[in-house]
């Protein structure tokens, strides 16, 4: 059982760490971590390639989240460390999409990938979040900002829910690993250089 849950975890970061948005960028003939923010995640891609691709990267991204956790819960069945598995597991996706071991641990900010972690957790906490993010963004125009306050909203979302305390513990490390990889994003949203999507889309 042993050997069995740690290739799940291993395996969940691997499938994690795949940068789905640089190989469709590469396949359109463009490396998106030399252009626009440099990021390989569906904003960018967005941005330079069109929300078609931009969407098809965000839906790759979020399985990237879901999809290990899910196959995990079937394959490890009950036993008392069920909970404990399938969290390490939504875990090592994030950490493999934002530190992937293909691309020199250079990777995402964890946003699309921890979407499909929350997903699986608690889809109800994730649609009061998506709806905060919406309208951080609709008023602010950043992306970051909407993500910033959605991922710290989600703890919150899951506590006032119910949901079970090794939940809550998986949202809180995954939204602080959000944070930390936003930290440039911060700074400049504090000093009023961050690029705003309206300002973006227009240009």
């Amino acid at each position: 059982m042993r050997l069995i849950s740690f290739l799940l975890v291993t395996v969940s970061y691997l499938v994690g760490a795949v940068p789905f948005g640089l190989l469709l960028s590469r396949s359109s003939g463009v490396d998106i971590r030399t252009r626009g923010s440099g990021n390989i995640g569906a904003t960018n891609v967005a941005r330079l390639l069109g929300k078609k691709m931009g969407i098809l990267t965000l839906l790759l991204d979020v399985a990237k989240g879901f999809l290990p956790m899910f196959t995990t819960a079937l394959v490890i069945g009950g036993g008392p460390d069920r909970n404990l598995i399938i969290a390490l597991s939504g875990a090592a996706s994030v950490i493999g999409h934002m530190y992937p071991l293909y691309l020199g641990f250079k990777g995402g900010k964890g946003v699309a990938t921890g979407l499909g972690v929350f997903l699986y957790l608690a889809p109800l906490s994730v649609f009061f979040s998506l709806l905060l993010f919406i309208v951080a963004v609709a008023l602010s125009g950043f992306v970051s900002l909407g993500s910033l306050l959605a991922s710290a909203a989600i703890p919150l979302w899951m506590y006032l829910s119910g949901e079970a305390g090794w939940k809550i513990l998986l949202s809180c490390f995954i939204a602080v690993l959000i944070w930390l990889k936003h930290i440039p994003n911060i700074k400049r949203l504090l000093a009023g250089s961050e690029k705003s999507w309206k300002k973006g889309k227009s240009s």
